[in-house]
């Protein structure tokens, strides 16, 4: 008799343990919007050059047309202190003249590509063709930048050599009635910031690369484009449309789901599980948390207890 009540007890405790499910921390990022604007409605962009900086509502982006020396501009002001972004932004170039260059970045309220803190993506038809550009300026006044084909740019290679040559891999070149996503990131933790560039229509990516900062970006509260620095040939224009511009940050939102099991300790044995209540984040823009999946060893256990009291009842002696 004592040895059934044994067998039982140790089924019954072994089930338990499989019942209690493990922990998992789930992890997952939140956009934090700072800007967005898909130029729907006017987006009231400042501009010294209405005629060829403005909204068109016809086609709902934003027309954008820069002539080298002119010091041209248009921007919007955005809440920004420190930390790490991404700006995302549409592209359609229709028309890039020789020496020509479009630019569109996150800058400081001077908005020159030559100094003060900038981010800044360019798309310039020069002598190895059209190609893109990374060109970041720090707090301290260091230059650093890549393009997409070799020997071009400040600095032109980050990414290893071969043959003893700094190696950036193929030439990439962007065409013109084309229309493009690119993605500035500025990740704070590594102190680097990246460029990609994907073809819209497809999502396939053409380029990407980034630079090291050494040192943590500050100072930049505007969102826009012109060739404020840029004392190139006159009378060349880069002429076309952006749209869908999204200034973010990301933060880590941590849930961790439990199961709560109540064992009783007599015979038949019953569990409840009551539902534990999650606190609610206050964040725009907020992503569903996925929760972890349950155990799949609730039935095997369910199981085993059902069968240890089915084999209880049938070895007792019977009164």
């Amino acid at each position: 008799m004592k040895i059934q009540f044994r067998i039982l007890g140790l089924v019954c405790i072994t089930c338990a343990l499989l019942l209690v499910q493990p922990l998992q921390a789930q992890v997952t990022g939140e956009q934090n919007i700072i800007y967005q604007n898909s130029f729907t409605t006017n987006p009231g962009w400042q501009t010294n050059n209405p005629s060829s900086d403005y909204w068109d509502p016809n086609k709902a982006m934003y027309h954008y047309s820069i002539e080298p020396s002119t010091g041209n501009y248009a921007y919007v002001t955005v809440d920004y202190d420190r930390g790490p972004f991404t700006l995302e932004y549409d592209l359609l170039p229709e028309k890039t003249d020789e020496a020509a260059t479009f630019r569109l970045g996150f800058g400081s309220k001077e908005m020159d590509r030559s100094k003060n803190t900038i981010v800044l993506s360019e798309f310039t038809n020069g002598k190895n063709g059209k190609l893109m550009y990374l060109r970041v300026i720090t707090p301290g006044s260091k230059l650093v930048s890549v393009a997409s084909g070799q020997g071009e740019g400040d600095m032109p290679c980050y990414g290893g050599y071969k043959d003893g040559k700094p190696d950036c891999g193929p030439t990439v070149r962007f065409e013109d009635n084309k229309t493009y996503h690119v993605a500035l990131k500025y990740d704070q933790a590594q102190k680097q910031v990246s460029m990609a560039v994907s073809e819209k229509n497809t999502g396939r990516q053409i380029w990407s690369y980034y630079v090291n900062t050494w040192e943590d970006l500050a100072g930049m509260n505007r969102i826009f484009l012109g060739s404020v620095g840029d004392y190139g040939m006159m009378g060349r224009y880069a002429s076309g449309y952006i749209d869908n511009v999204k200034l973010y940050t990301e933060s880590t939102v941590t849930a961790t789901p439990t199961v709560v099991t109540s064992l009783q300790t007599t015979v038949p044995v019953t569990y409840t599980t009551r539902p534990t209540p999650r606190p609610t984040t206050m964040l725009p823009s907020p992503t569903p948390t996925p929760t972890s999946p349950p155990s799949p060893l609730l039935p095997l256990a369910a199981l085993g207890v059902a069968g240890a009291v089915f084999c209880f009842k049938k070895i007792r002696p019977r009164l």
